[in-house]
């Protein structure tokens, strides 16, 4: 099959476009025919080597967690899924190699859900990585409840956008740090945009003088220094950008792959309340231009490969 593979650590240009054998289907797995998967800020940064202190590499490496395709070939001990079922997926195991910048992929069935059948393949395979990340620490970490106001930094970004949606959905009132041009989509999505940069504390304050019930931190840093003093005496916080979290009395979470988790985001997509927005969508052979630009970190929304 073709997929994009690296053989070492590096920039793009370790990125190869050529054949590589075929998946291996194993029992809990099922063989995935790709037709999209997301780009990620964590692709770029398991190619640089970023991840190499915890996870174990197996080169070539093929990139990508993200999925949305079809079951070609279930596993031997699978029953949730047959040929023929559409399926979106975080497929991240244990150790980096088998990827999903490839026209097919053997994916573990704890990391896969029915795709939304109101998504189209390319805002499907958005939605996994950054909607589980978005999820989890609304959900697990930040125990968001209704009639709560909530913080989302970086509202407009791939994890940003989903969590204003998630956050609305679970019935809080949403203020989502963007750039001005971006003000308009936040708005689209439910929430209250305010601008980055100086003055920040005081526009938030000036939408939230008690203070805010909870804070999602996507950038880490002075960002999240800010958000815990914005917060009420009994205000949350997590961050899945700066370990300091914890000296704040936080929550740093890491996005883990759960079916139960995935497949209630797929059915809130189904009602309605949650959609993904892709700014771009390159061909497979392509992977490494969507690579270079999600590098860049001024995506709104989501960065797509498509496969034929």
């Amino acid at each position: 099959m073709k997929a994009i593979s690296y053989s070492r650590f590096g920039g793009s240009e370790v990125l190869e476009y050529a054949d590589v054998r075929d998946p291996k289907v194993g029992p809990d797995s099922v063989l995935v025919k790709v037709r999209a998967a997301a780009v990620n800020p964590v692709d770029w940064k398991c190619r640089e080597g970023y991840l190499d202190g915890i996870l174990d590499t197996v080169f070539p490496v093929i990139p990508g967690w993200d999925v949305s395709g079809v079951v070609v070939q279930p596993g031997a001990a699978v029953t949730e899924f047959e040929a023929g079922d559409e399926v979106i997926g975080y497929v991240r195991e244990d150790f980096l190699s088998r990827g999903t910048f490839a026209e097919y992929v053997a994916a573990p069935v704890r990391t896969l859900a029915r795709k939304p059948r109101n998504l189209t393949f390319e805002q499907a395979a958005g939605l996994p990585l950054a909607g589980l990340t978005a999820y989890q620490v609304l959900v697990r970490a930040l125990h968001v409840k209704e009639g709560e106001t909530v913080l989302v930094h970086a509202a407009a970004g791939g994890v940003g956008s989903l969590a204003v949606q998630i956050a609305r959905r679970l019935g809080a009132r949403v203020i989502g740090t963007a750039s001005e041009a971006n003000h308009a989509f936040v708005r689209e999505l439910g929430g209250e945009p305010v601008t980055y940069g100086d003055g920040l504390a005081d526009r938030v304050r000036a939408l939230a003088p008690a203070g805010l019930d909870a804070a999602f931190d996507t950038i880490g840093g002075d960002t999240l220094r800010l958000s815990a003093q914005l917060l009420s005496p009994e205000g949350r916080l997590a961050s899945i950008a700066d370990t300091e979290v914890a000296s704040l009395g936080g929550h740093f979470c890491f996005v883990r792959p759960e079916a139960g988790d995935l497949q209630q985001l797929a059915e809130y997509a189904e009602e309605g309340a949650l959609s993904v927005h892709v700014s771009d969508t390159f061909p497979l052979e392509r992977a490494a231009d969507a690579l270079r630009l999600n590098q860049e970190g001024r995506t709104r929304g989501k960065i797509v490969v498509t496969v034929a």
